[in-house]
């Protein structure tokens, strides 16, 4: 006679077994899957009931079903959900809404459904506006997954498929990049690269449309760019007549703690920024923001629509999303509870061997993991076992970065010092039984 465990067991085998028959397009993670059914706050709960403590979602920004957002998006979808080819105070507030926390000059906005959309939006613009067609990006990067955001969107092909329109160049990467921490003059340098890239589009007659960047380097590693990096970057792009791109779908909303957006932290202003996945804590919208000089250009030539892209409903979520983050101070939790957990993992780092460095703002940390701290030999299976056994403690985390070595801290933006705690406490005792 079959156990309740026995037969709950059964019934995730049966779902997994369903889902590998009629599901394609998204891998699972973890070698033994978890089966979510419901989320509150930073924690998410699995079929048997199991609490886990969601260390990886920047989705869910302001928590997993905040009954704000619930009540948000329950109430409007009970009274209109339509496209913007009428007039309605709900999109017309939170456009502007929105527009008043980006500096002066961001404040036009365009809604879409994901970031991907945002980012092809994005591109579109510059081509429109510059006149040119070729991207410059960095190495490894991840943008999303149309044809030509995946043309972008390096991390997911080889580089000798690279297409004549996309230029690449390496991230400013100080802890094991090219120029190195102890250097001088390591925003130079690295924004040097960039006119070999300018060079290349221009040789290939592809020109400069765009530099498209996120703040946070999450596909990278996670990573600190110099100071003024990204300000010499910008001006080289300008000089070649392309427009700058700030892909803020990870880096926003008050997730680096100090700012509202990613690109605040260097002191630059992008031409277009594009938003995406926490700007509805989960529900699909997203946003390109840009000047009013931009757009007109760009809408004087092109005819753009997007049917969902600004409903009511998204609206509404995403009102309400933004109006949490600011009440409930998440942008300064996210740099208090951030600063406390990054003392906590640096004292981890003092400990163990196996971290060769910490990088990261806010709530949006990367422990890069190496078998040696001399030689930098990436620990790409330690990070994935790491990941997965702490899955098996109740803590969800990821790994990132080019050699798979980098451990991904990216909890909800409601995420507490005691969450911290616990979540360093867990690793401390996985970052032990590793090396035995």
């Amino acid at each position: 006679m079959k156990t309740g465990s026995d037969q709950k067991k059964r019934t995730t085998d049966d779902l997994l077994e369903r889902r590998q028959k009629h599901f394609a397009g998204s891998f699972l993670m973890y070698q033994s899957p978890v089966e979510i059914v419901r989320g509150e706050g930073v924690w998410l709960f699995d079929r048997q009931g199991t609490r886990y403590l969601d260390c990886y979602n920047n989705v869910a920004s302001v928590g997993h079903c905040h009954p704000r957002v619930v009540e948000a998006l329950s109430s409007q979808a009970a009274v209109l959900n339509t496209h913007t080819r009428y007039l309605n105070d709900k999109i017309v507030d939170y456009a502007a809404h929105l527009a008043g926390t980006f500096p002066e000059g961001l404040d036009v906005c365009l809604f879409c459904c994901t970031g991907t959309e945002a980012n092809e939006l994005a591109m579109r613009i510059a081509r429109t506006v510059s006149g040119q067609n070729g991207a410059i990006v960095i190495e490894h990067a991840y943008h999303g997954n149309s044809t030509l955001i995946g043309e972008l969107s390096t991390c997911t092909y080889s580089p000798t498929d690279l297409p004549s329109h996309v230029a690449t160049i390496e991230p400013p990467n100080t802890y094991r990049g090219s120029f190195r921490r102890g250097e001088t003059d390591l925003a130079e340098k690295f924004a040097s690269l960039a006119d070999i890239a300018i060079k290349q589009l221009q040789d290939r007659e592809q020109g400069v449309a765009a530099f498209i960047c996120d703040a946070i380097f999450d596909t990278q590693g996670t990573l600190d760019a110099p100071a003024d990096y990204f300000r010499q970057v910008y001006q080289k792009v300008h000089a070649a007549g392309g427009l700058c791109i700030a892909d803020e779908v990870q880096s926003g909303f008050g997730r680096l703690g100090d700012h509202m957006w990613g690109f605040e932290h260097y002191d630059v202003i992008p031409d277009i920024v594009t938003l995406g996945k926490p700007m509805g804590d989960g529900h699909p919208i997203a946003a390109v923001v840009t000047s009013r000089d931009i757009a007109d250009d760009f809408m004087q030539k092109v005819i753009y629509f997007n049917t969902y892209g600004g409903n009511p409903v998204s609206a509404a979520v995403a009102e309400a999303v933004l109006s949490v983050i600011e009440e409930e101070k998440l942008q300064q939790s996210a740099r208090d509870v951030g600063f406390y957990l990054r003392k906590q993992l640096d004292a981890l780092a003092g400990k163990h061997p196996l971290i060769g460095d910490i990088r990261g703002s806010g709530l949006f940390i990367g422990i890069e993991l190496v078998k040696d701290q001399q030689t930098m030999e990436p620990a790409f299976i330690e990070a994935y076992t790491i990941a997965d056994q702490m899955k098996d403690e109740g803590i969800l985390i990821g790994s990132t970065g080019r050699f798979g070595n980098v451990i991904k801290i990216r909890p909800p933006l409601v995420f507490s010092k005691e969450n911290a705690d616990l979540l360093t406490q867990k690793l401390d005792k996985q970052l032990l039984e590793i090396v035995k």
